[in-house]
């Protein structure tokens, strides 16, 4: 069960299929485009959208408010310096915010910044710092069937030989968990042996450690050696394998708004500070407020909760088993964040140049309200200018992203009964075409239209 009870409850609309056909529509097929009133579960995005506990709300009451050095920046530094052991703390408005001042102030034009996979946001930072995003995940994430523990994994030959060649290696970014390959989880023992090459090469090591507490769950569950430790005892030791991190607290936060910048190189951070105080606010409150510092603060404390983070993760593989019922297989094992159904396998008969992720997670929408996020060849492959598709993505999944204390058991069995639905005539999902095509992020501003596969 959930190891929390509902204080606070706020109504959700209850559309029809028309109404739903009309706002879509209008929208260009693009989910981005709806409003709140336009969807009854949303599921586009953990990052912001969890409920704040109690305390979260008290220690927001006692947020200080003054402009530089604010009792509630030494309490939010007191918690991260705890928990990551780096030095030099920076608070920022979100995770891009980090992402942009880290790579601004550490990537020359043309060096590469490596990844065991770069999300959208992360990559596009790095290639409008000049720099050049590759991904090398490891070869059991190729196989979405298999049981593989640790399919987030880097490629360590792969990372070994780029790190070898000749190429110039500006950074090395791990993403804990790897949402763009899934959701999976990555080892204790892999961060090690990144942690190890970039020092026996001399190149930056940093984590995207946006779902910390939920990576450290999952290696607390499957990895041998960590069997009883705390997943903070796990997350501790993972930041200290790095030499710094960026962190989007709208995740394992759990807040609205904030972020964190930290790292040890003092130089580094000396070019960072004059970046952060020239676009975010000063060094004490990074474009946040008091009462959002204090919050941030909390919530990288309850984050940890094993109580939670057990829960959270059961009631994910509980949408995977119910969707898996229902005929609707998903990347497995499950992770915690998401659920990544697998909508090239329920829908053949669409092409990836017909977007087949996408035309999954719009007949979510239109047939139940669900708004969800594709992560296949609309925002993966490569797009000419005409909106036809050159390279398609790895694979053509659907993100189904759980938001934290938001909806319970039956919220997610609707869901399952909605893609019960679809499955069992799945041939009547049509398939989508690009009108309008944004230079970079795609998937955000893109507007399209039905056709037929």
């Amino acid at each position: 069960m959930e190891p929390y009870r509902i204080k606070v409850v706020e109504p959700i609309p209850i559309t029809t299929r028309e109404y739903r056909e009309r706002r879509y529509a209008e929208a260009g097929y693009n989910q981005f485009n709806l409003t709140a009133e336009d969807v009854t579960i949303d599921l586009l995005s953990d990052s912001g959208t969890g409920a704040l506990s109690a305390e979260q709300m008290a220690a927001g009451m006692r947020g200080d408010e003054t402009y530089a050095g604010s009792r509630s920046w030494f309490r939010f530094r007191e918690v991260a310096e705890d928990l990551t052991a780096y030095q030099h703390i920076f608070p920022v408005h979100q995770g891009r915010a980090a992402e942009r001042i880290l790579f601004g102030a550490l990537l020359k034009p043309g060096q590469i910044s490596v990844s065991n996979t770069h999300f959208d946001m992360t990559r596009a930072n790095v290639e409008l710092s000049g720099g050049i995003a590759r991904d090398l995940p490891c070869p059991e994430a190729a196989d979405l069937d298999s049981e593989a523990p640790f399919k987030g994994n880097i490629d360590l030959e792969a990372l070994t030989a780029l790190l070898e060649g000749p190429e110039d290696v500006g950074v090395v970014v791990m993403t804990i968990t790897n949402n763009g390959g899934g959701g999976q989880p990555v080892s204790m023992a892999n961060l090690e042996s990144v942690s190890a090459l970039c020092r026996k090469h001399n190149v930056p090591f940093f984590l995207d450690a946006a779902r910390f507490a939920e990576n450290a769950w999952l290696v607390t569950q499957r990895e041998e050696r960590f069997h009883g430790f705390t997943p903070r005892e796990v997350a501790k030791l993972a930041f200290r394998l790095a030499d710094g991190c960026v962190l989007s607290l709208k995740k394992d936060g759990i807040v609205h708004i904030g972020g964190l910048l930290a790292l040890q190189n003092t130089e580094l951070a000396k070019q960072c500070e004059l970046l952060l105080i020239a676009t975010e606010g000063f060094l004490t409150y990074g474009g946040l407020s008091g009462r959002d510092l204090d919050m941030c603060a909390q919530g990288l404390m309850e984050v940890t909760d094993p109580l939670y983070l057990r829960e959270r993760a059961e009631a994910t593989k509980y949408l995977a088993d119910c969707a898996r019922e229902a005929g609707v297989d998903s990347v497995t094992p499950t992770g915690v964040h998401g659920v990544y159904l697998n909508a090239a396998r329920l829908l053949p008969h669409i092409p990836p140049s017909r977007f087949t992720g996408h035309a999954l997670a719009s007949e979510l929408y239109l047939a139940g309200g669900i708004r969800c996020a594709e992560v296949g060849s609309l925002y993966l492959g490569e797009i000419d200018a005409a909106g036809d598709l050159i390279t398609p993505a790895p694979f053509e999944l659907v993100r189904l992203a759980i938001p934290r204390r938001v909806y319970t058991r039956s919220h997610l069995e609707y869901v399952a009964e909605t893609l019960a639905g679809i499955a069992k005539n799945p041939e009547k999902v049509p398939g989508y075409r690009l009108t309008e095509i944004p230079a970079i992020l795609r998937p955000f501003r893109c507007r399209l239209e039905q056709v037929s596969p």
